[in-house]
């Protein structure tokens, strides 16, 4: 047996403890763990030898609640290096996983019509201000990571949406648009949405996008 098989052995499955620099990124959120933080870390043996994937506690908590439970039943926190003087009980996390469940059932599919509830919003198009109580339009816009793509939501002004379904980093398909508009929006009546469809105008000829990835 290798002494990195040893070594494995030896590692706990889950460890909670405050972060000891400000190195390490949360896998759920990709920011910064900052030092002194508890963090959950999950042992995995990838290609470059075995260690901990970590998390921030209530980032864990939101997205993979039953690895948090494993390791409160394994209580984590004492086969941590330098164990942290207290940690949250398990029904304080319960709440993160509830309002990530809730914020999951109340997400809107792109695209979508909503009233804009203040000024500060901006149209990502053609950057002027989107006035309160106006209608906006969420669409899809791709942000490329090497060769991988998220998509997000930005939100566009009627008129400024034809130009922007023609954009080659938009997500959002020209063809069937209305008919997903409509059925997505819950907000607005049947005739907003032909009045909002009427500002839009002639919708242009699906074409073949680029990837964007280079």
């Amino acid at each position: 047996m290798s002494n990195e098989s040893e070594v494995a052995e030896q590692l706990p499955n889950y460890v909670i403890e405050g972060a000891r620099s400000n190195r390490s990124k949360c896998k759920v959120c990709r920011r910064a763990i900052n030092k002194g933080t508890l963090r959950l870390g999950l042992l995995i043996e990838g290609p470059y030898g075995t260690g901990y994937l970590w998390h921030h506690l209530k980032c864990a908590a939101r997205s993979r609640f039953e690895s948090v439970e494993q390791a409160y039943e394994q209580q984590a926190w004492k086969e941590a290096k330098h164990p942290p003087e207290k940690v949250p009980a398990l029904d304080e996390l319960k709440k993160f996983r509830e309002e990530a469940e809730d914020r999951k059932k109340n997400r809107k599919t792109i695209p979508y019509v909503e009233v804009a509830p203040s000024a500060r919003s901006k149209c990502k198009r053609c950057q002027e201000p989107i006035e309160k109580g106006a209608l906006r339009v969420i669409l899809g816009r791709g942000i490329y990571f090497g060769n991988q793509v998220r998509t997000s939501p930005i939100m566009v002004h009627p008129r400024c949406v034809t130009d922007e379904l023609q954009a080659e980093d938009c997500m959002t398909e020209i063809g069937g648009f209305e008919a997903l508009l409509r059925a997505n929006t819950t907000d607005v009546s049947s005739d907003g949405l032909g009045e909002l469809m009427a500002q839009i105008g002639e919708l242009p000829e699906e074409t073949p996008k680029q990837n964007g990835t280079g």
